[in-house]
């Protein structure tokens, strides 16, 4: 059997107030991500989800439970520098992440911290920003460039550490729908092309819907766990707690509450724009 790439069991996480209350964030999560895998976690503000990321790779640790990432137990100090090659970040704000006046230099950073020969220096800066379609940027200033431009430096930064696995905290969240689509294009192609797990922490329902597993998170706990097809499914659900779905589902939806044989598994706008053909050509047979 494969070994997860980052694992949970029964992880809790709680932090004190200025009170001196204990607030729980985390309340008992066991999950296993799979290598190359793609998941994307939805929740609602405070829900948990970017409490989570942070555990991946021992931003956090757990104040209950445990994470292992391939094996290595992140409450374990000897262990981090493996975890963290092991498991990369991204987060909102890539100007947070950019850190030199040149794209190649900035991406080259990491791995010269980490004592990688000049060299492999240089295939790595290279094979990280052709990964993110960055390359003829090489030698631009990256104030100079776009949100999304510099969110694929960003980007390209984790990849010149080689991680197996890259946890993307809303990368999108400070982007114009062009950067949305630039990012959400770039971890496709590093997921399916290149084979690295991807952790997307979003709130855009379209973005979540490419991912291969959806974890859905609420009041610290995972309440719905499965591919989109199945998880999205489940509108009522969702709204509960404060969430959308896709405009396809909600249209199907709506169209079910008409009394309308819509299925609510349609994703796609094409696979939407079928249903509702079928739906029509059903309806003239009658």
């Amino acid at each position: 059997m494969t070994r997860p790439i980052i694992q949970t069991q029964d992880l809790r996480f709680s932090y004190a107030s200025a009170e001196g209350e204990s607030t729980v964030v985390l309340d008992g999560i066991d999950l296993s991500i799979a290598p190359g895998s793609f998941v994307a976690v939805l929740g609602h503000n405070g829900s948990g989800k970017s409490t989570l990321a942070k555990h991946f790779n021992a931003i956090l640790l757990p104040s209950g439970g445990k994470v292992y990432v391939e094996g290595m137990d992140t409450a374990q100090e000897s262990a981090l520098l493996e975890i963290r090659r092991a498991v990369g970040m991204v987060f909102q704000n890539p100007d947070n992440q950019i850190v030199a006046n040149v794209v190649e230099e900035d991406v080259a950073f990491a791995p010269e911290n980490l004592g990688i020969p000049s060299p492999e220096i240089r295939q790595r800066v290279d094979e990280a920003l052709a990964m993110v379609g960055m390359s003829e940027y090489a030698t631009h200033a990256p104030h100079l460039l776009s949100g999304g431009q510099k969110q694929r430096v960003a980007i390209a930064g984790v990849i010149a550490m080689r991680p197996r696995c890259i946890v993307m905290d809303e990368p999108t969240a400070m982007l114009d729908p062009v950067g949305r689509r630039e990012v959400i294009e770039t971890v496709r192609s590093l997921n399916r092309t290149y084979g690295i797990s991807i952790v997307l922490i979003t709130h855009h329902m379209d973005e979540a819907a490419q991912a291969q597993r959806l974890l859905v998170m609420s009041e610290g706990r995972v309440v719905l766990d499965g591919p989109p097809e199945e998880v999205f499914p489940h509108v009522e659900e969702l709204k509960a707690i404060g969430l959308d779905v896709p405009d396809t589902v909600e249209l199907c939806w709506t169209l079910r509450k008409a009394g309308c044989d819509v299925p609510l598994d349609r994703l796609s706008d094409d696979a939407c724009a079928q249903a509702l053909y079928d739906l029509l050509r059903a309806g003239r047979r009658a």
